[in-house]
């Protein structure tokens, strides 16, 4: 994208994402070597949400941005206005980080021709219709937007940019790019992430803390049936995902998580062909509080939730984002692990937030600086289908990736299953 005159707009501002990746847009002001600072140093931020902070909110937080930000407040759902203020502002750029429909949002962007990225596909009719959908609501809102995706001739957008999913696709990229000639037998994203109070004494029970939307963590958790992929095909387990446990090694780093549907191992799944899913263990407390309401978990939805905000109390622990992928006679890994007390102390926010920052930031990068063809990517199409720096616009934010090998295998997912204690 030669035209750097114009703005760019960012949905959803006031939440955690958003607030992590402004911190991002906050350093590029301060190197001229950054891949966005020629396109931030001459636009216009504009910062929408329904219920927007204030102004000097943001300029206190995001000091070298305060003559770039103007701030707009109303409710995306309404695609009219939303569409108006898209030429009224001369945006070429959209960053969704809300909760609004992606399809109407990606209409919008088609229309007129504007890029978009956002970090994971939202459904507004799936979330206001649960029970009809409940145990697959993840697969809904995937079959709906595909039966668009297609569609949409006039935008270059990428879809799920975020660490999970986003960076993931990445490594597992990576990864196999170095063998070729041999395709794994399956490809497990995993997580651990150990992000919790300082002071422990913060907490309060019968409080669902997670370092990200604990709403859309339930969503996982909770209202989802464990799911993996084979042949190209979902595969549901009949449990609730947390009487379950599935074992990983990455090295010297060992664990065991549930299983949950995510937006990656559908698109690597079908990509690649082979078998995936999602492992993913969350502090001790919040497992804890699911685990001692398996007999009732919808009571869960009543209780209080909390993001694990480094602003309010500080945070220990670090969340560690990976990909495993698993052979006959062995397993290859690739993972980014983040502190807690690092990543505040320079952006001053938490490590899982950063992560999907250095994501969004990469796939902004993307549309901004490389020949995109028109369309719609998942990141793991990305980099498959076109010319691209994806990998290095991320190392940009996210330097450190650690590799290795397991001499041995552990198996598929269905090897690693252990009902819990």
């Amino acid at each position: 994208m030669n035209n750097r005159s114009g703005s760019i707009t960012v949905l959803g501002s006031a939440g955690g994402v958003a607030q992590s990746f402004l911190s991002i847009l906050n350093s590029v002001l301060t190197d001229k070597l950054d891949p966005l600072y020629p396109f931030l140093i001459t636009c216009k931020l504009y910062l929408i949400d329904w219920k927007q902070k204030d102004l000097s909110y943001y300029q206190k937080r995001f000091p070298n941005l305060k003559d770039h930000i103007v701030l707009r407040e109303f409710d995306l759902k309404d695609t009219a206005i939303f569409s108006k203020h898209l030429v009224e502002s001369k945006t070429y750029l959209v960053v969704d980080l809300s909760w609004a429909d992606t399809i109407e949002m990606v209409t919008c962007c088609d229309d007129l021709g504007i890029a978009y990225v956002n970090t994971a596909l939202e459904n507004t009719w799936v979330d206001e219709n649960e029970d009809i959908f409940e145990g697959f609501p993840l697969a809904e809102r995937m079959e709906q937007f595909e039966a668009k995706k297609n569609s949409f001739k006039n935008t270059s957008a990428i879809i799920g940019s975020g660490m999970n999913p986003g960076v993931v696709q990445w490594m597992a990229h990576e990864l196999m790019r170095k063998s070729p000639d041999q395709l794994p037998d399956g490809c497990y994203i995993v997580e651990k992430d150990t992000s919790f109070y300082r002071d422990q004494n913060e907490a309060k029970q019968n409080v669902v803390y997670t370092s990200w939307s604990p709403e859309c963590f339930l969503d996982e958790a909770i209202l989802s049936y464990p799911m993996f992929m084979k042949q190209g095909t979902p595969l549901y387990l009949y449990n609730q995902p947390y009487e379950l446990q599935f074992h990983v090694t990455l090295g010297d780093q060992s664990f065991s998580g549930c299983l949950m549907p995510h937006e990656e191992v559908y698109t690597l799944g079908r990509l690649y062909n082979m078998e995936t899913g999602f492992i993913y263990q969350v502090n001790g407390h919040t497992t804890q509080l699911i685990r001692d309401n398996l007999s009732n978990p919808n009571e869960i939805w009543d209780f209080e939730m909390k993001v694990l905000d480094p602003n309010d109390a500080p945070l220990s622990g670090e969340d560690l984002v990976g990909i495993l992928l698993v052979y006959e006679d062995k397993e290859r890994f690739m993972y980014n692990v983040m502190n807690n007390e690092d990543v505040f102390n320079k952006f001053k926010t938490n490590a899982t937030y950063f992560q999907v920052a250095c994501g969004l930031y990469a796939g902004a990068c993307s549309l901004l600086l490389d020949k995109l063809p028109k369309g719609i990517f998942y990141v793991d199409e990305l980099l498959v289908e076109t010319e691209n720096q994806y990998g290095n616009y991320l190392k940009q934010y996210m330097k450190a990736f650690i590799t290795g090998e397991n001499a041995s295998s552990e198996g598929l997912i269905l090897d690693r299953i252990k009902k819990w204690n």
